[in-house]
């Protein structure tokens, strides 16, 4: 009877010992899933971070370009020599261009491009005023000239108030006309696409079975609206309200009622009046979407035209 006994408890010994083993394996397994998960969060994080920079260094690029074309028309209007800044002009587009690859972006790098640009186009300030101190720009002839002149300006200015009437009526008609025009996307769906290909539909969709988001809608038939090829501009935003975007796989940025707003994918459709369907495919690039719902937005020639939503869970 004792040596059974002993055995029994020997038994229960080694369960408990196995069950205690089965613990800690489910914690340090819960532990690496966290840091995971973790990681991933961080990851995000980085990313958006970055491509919020490189747009405001892209914006700041465009900016420069203006503003040298401005002073190189003044300084050849004015006489003056531009060889110089055609070869920055050629510079300024080559680092626009270099901006998209994403592995060799240096932000210290292009903040000292950036300051290099604004160095020069503020030395050229100086030279437009001597150019024009050189030239004599409104001297006394000009300013006679300007007093035989004035008894014509009356004439000119009755005519140039006609002229403005028929010019504000003409932009009101084309505005109109360019309302009318504007594409519209109906029955727009969003469909889940996973690593295998598979695709699934309804509207929720489970992160882990995301690798590609497929949207699909129809172009409403317009007969305003010329047949050509027009760009589609995807915006999905997550529930928190920021736009997926990734500049290394297709997205970018346009503008829309004078602001710049970043794109997650882009289409060109060759509209045909005819009611088509149109899809256009965004890749998650192996970031994990968080839950919850998500706006789907579809933009084209200055308008919005469709949206949507899907859910995460």
């Amino acid at each position: 009877m004792d040596y059974n006994q002993e055995q029994k408890q020997d038994r229960k010994t080694l369960l408990w010992a196995a069950l205690a083993v089965l613990l800690l394996l489910n914690l340090v397994l819960v532990y690496f899933i966290y840091h995971e998960k973790q990681e991933n969060l961080a990851k995000d994080d980085i990313i958006t971070a970055k491509t919020e920079e490189v747009l405001f260094i892209k914006t700041k690029l465009d900016s420069i370009s203006q503003e040298l074309d401005i002073k190189i028309a003044e300084i050849q209007k004015l006489g003056g020599s531009v060889d110089s800044l055609m070869a920055m002009k050629l510079q300024l587009e080559k680092d626009k261009q270099e901006l998209k690859n994403m592995s060799s972006y240096s932000a210290s790098g292009y903040n000292k491009k950036i300051k290099g640009y604004e160095n020069v186009l503020n030395e050229k300030d100086t030279e437009i005023a001597q150019l024009r101190q050189e030239l004599g720009i409104a001297t006394t002839k000009n300013q006679e000239l300007n007093e035989k002149v004035t008894g014509l300006e009356s004439e000119k200015q009755l005519l140039a108030d006609s002229v403005t009437n028929y010019s504000v009526q003409n932009r009101e008609l084309a505005e109109k006309v360019s309302i009318a025009s504007a594409l519209r996307a109906e029955n727009l769906t969003v469909n889940a696409v996973s690593a295998r290909g598979k695709e699934r539909e309804g509207g929720k969709y489970k992160a882990k079975r995301i690798d590609k988001l497929r949207v699909n809608f129809s172009l409403a038939p317009n007969a305003v609206a010329k047949q050509n090829e027009k760009e589609m501009y995807l915006r999905i935003l997550d529930p928190d309200g920021a736009v997926l975007s990734d500049m290394a796989t297709g997205s970018g940025s346009f503008i829309h009622d004078g602001k710049e707003l970043i794109y997650s994918s882009r289409q060109t459709v060759n509209f045909t009046n005819s009611g088509q369907s149109v899809d256009i495919l965004y890749g998650r690039g192996g970031i994990p979407l968080k839950d919850g719902k998500y706006a789907i937005e579809v933009y084209s020639e200055g308008f919005k035209i469709g949206q949507g939503d899907f859910e995460v869970k």
